[in-house]
């Protein structure tokens, strides 16, 4: 699949990792150290939950770094450097800008209330660390992929064409990933959030993801030929993280699993998602407000949902419905108000 026509993959993959990432946070609510880490908690656990959450927590944030990173490629081709940054800002940093001020501290609001504690309005990034990061990455990686990008046999290009071609290659990859974590020590592995191995492991994502599709059909062939061996890598890694580590395994190994995956992930994708429709379409542009938004739902639906006299997952499957559903409800709204559009990163 050449790189100059639409990658349908790369939507269903942001949008997936996006609903991934709504549902990771609403599990949190139900793990007895959600309050530790800022989550309404509810007073009766669901613990079970936490296995398939390892499954998910050493990829899903990682993967929207790659594909951040594979959107930039794909915008580059009709802008230069003036007109993305101008771009990114409109999409990124105004909507970091609104949600710092207007939408993290509605949710602490809930906490606060849910907690029984004063009200203080506390502005700050919140869940949108993940904007701030993104926006750095095309500041300070833009001038290098401009470069790239006017030299379609760029020296980069030609290399990694070579190392993606096998799939030794792929492991090679992994190896700035497993130094990471060796140079800052990350503990746990999974804390992302305004931590300086969120920072650098969303930076290698973002460039490799950039890289990869730049380097185009030999990198994609690659994965899709090897899919079911990265699977069972993949699986084989987790069943060590589970029943050899006791999900503590060292964090090289847990940086080789997360590569692995999304390996085995983007193949899958490029080999069953890569279609249009229009669910992708009304999906895709609903990813980021519903990113957005999700942490005031999914609070206030703690708040009116967990001290009900439900059982615990009937609790679990309503606050999922709630949340799900004030995101898209909020999100018709948002894509019919003009004034609104552009807070949310809508064009």
């Amino acid at each position: 699949m050449e790189t100059q026509y639409r990658r349908y993959d790369i939507d269903w993959l942001r949008v997936i990792a996006i609903g991934l990432l709504l549902i990771y946070h609403i599990a949190i609510v139900f793990q007895p150290w959600g309050m530790f880490i800022g989550f309404i908690q509810s007073p009766e656990p669901i613990e079970g939950l936490w296995k398939p959450m390892t499954m998910l927590n050493i990829w899903r944030i990682p993967l929207l770094f790659f594909v951040s990173g594979m959107g930039v490629f794909f915008a580059m081709r009709k802008r230069n450097i003036k007109e993305l940054l101008w771009e990114r800002t409109r999409r990124i940093l105004v909507p970091l800008i609104f949600g710092a001020v207007a939408i993290v501290p509605i949710h602490i609001f809930i906490w606060q209330k849910f907690y029984l504690q004063d009200f203080r309005y506390m502005p700050g990034r919140g869940h949108l660390w993940f904007l701030m990061n993104i926006f750095i990455y095309v500041l300070v990686l833009s001038p290098l992929f401009s470069v790239l990008q006017k030299n379609a046999k760029n020296s980069l290009k030609k290399m990694l064409s070579k190392v993606l071609g096998n799939p030794f290659g792929l492991l090679l990859i992994a190896g700035p990933f497993m130094l990471e974590t060796i140079l800052i020590k990350p503990n746990p592995y999974e804390l992302y959030a305004m931590t300086w191995h969120g920072f650098a492991l969303g930076f290698l994502s973002f460039f490799f993801g950039y890289c990869f599709v730049m380097v185009g059909d030999i990198f994609w062939k690659t994965i899709y030929k090897y899919r079911f061996v990265n699977l069972l890598i993949a699986l084989f890694l987790y069943g060590m993280r589970l029943y050899v580590f006791n999900l503590k395994a060292p964090g090289y190994l847990m940086a080789l699993e997360s590569i692995i995956w999304i390996y085995a992930i983007l193949a899958f994708a490029y080999k069953y998602l890569n279609k249009p429709g229009k669910i992708l379409t009304y999906l895709s542009k609903g990813a980021y407000p519903v990113y957005i938004l999700h942490m005031i739902f999914l609070y206030l639906g703690s708040l009116i949902i967990l001290p009900l006299a439900l059982n615990v997952f009937v609790k679990l499957l309503t606050i999922i419905v709630f949340s799900f559903t004030g995101c898209f409800a909020s999100y018709e709204l948002i894509r019919r108000t003009k004034i609104l559009r552009p807070l949310f990163g809508l064009k």
